[in-house]
């Protein structure tokens, strides 16, 4: 893949260059400032893009902003948005309109090299990656709503969803068969009065989001 990365901390600019380049992807290109962000996007039209949410000159939402403009020009541009703590109003900007390609990570998450790698090449090829600390702020945010007449194993299935992960994934992490995760998901679609579509993941992901963020 071919990435661009946005990030003003020299030390984990230079990390996230080196581990890209030793996990066989091409850094074409690194910005320190909020301003240096799009034209580097589209000169160089990455795979993918990694940008820090609070950039110099002010320190507030320069990533996001840029992030927001790339994708305005380049509608079909992954971005993968980092951030020091969950802020929910980015996450939820990000993630509107049913966007496809977009993933919102804590910074700690680059720490956990294959957690952080497999979001990113989930985000690349379309689909999302949603930080599970993001998800939970959104779900507890929702009350007094269908959420909660949800199981403890549909909740869990729902966050696992929302995160981006398909049947398998949450089949393993679950520690249950495949059948049983459909099941789930069935039971939370219908609860939740989404489009029962399980075909692919990315449109039931996108669903999960668009109810977590209503």
């Amino acid at each position: 893949m071919r990435v661009v990365i946005a990030e003003d901390n020299a030390l984990l600019r230079e990390g996230l260059v080196l581990l890209l380049t030793s996990s066989g992807h091409e850094v074409v290109g690194v910005a320190a400032t909020g301003p240096e962000i799009l034209p580097l996007l589209l000169e160089h039209r990455p795979d993918v893009a990694v940008l820090d949410v609070r950039l110099p000159p002010g320190f507030r939402d320069e990533g996001l902003r840029a992030a927001l403009a790339a994708r305005e020009r380049l509608p079909e541009l992954p971005v993968l948005v980092l951030s020091q703590y969950v802020e929910e109003t980015y996450a939820a900007e990000l993630l509107g309109g049913g966007a496809r390609g977009v993933g919102y990570l804590l910074k700690d998450r680059v720490g956990r090299v294959d957690e952080f790698l497999d979001a990113l090449e989930r985000v690349a090829a379309g689909g999302t990656a949603l930080d599970p600390e993001v998800v939970t702020e959104l779900m507890a945010r929702r009350r007094d709503d269908p959420l909660d007449s949800l199981t403890p194993r549909e909740r869990e299935v729902l966050e696992l969803m929302a995160q981006g992960h398909d049947n398998g994934t949450i089949a393993r992490s679950m520690v249950v068969t495949e059948r049983a995760v459909h099941k789930h998901i069935g039971n939370v679609f219908l609860k939740l009065g989404l489009p029962p579509t399980d075909s692919g993941g990315h449109r039931r992901v996108l669903a999960v989001l668009a109810y977590l963020n209503a």
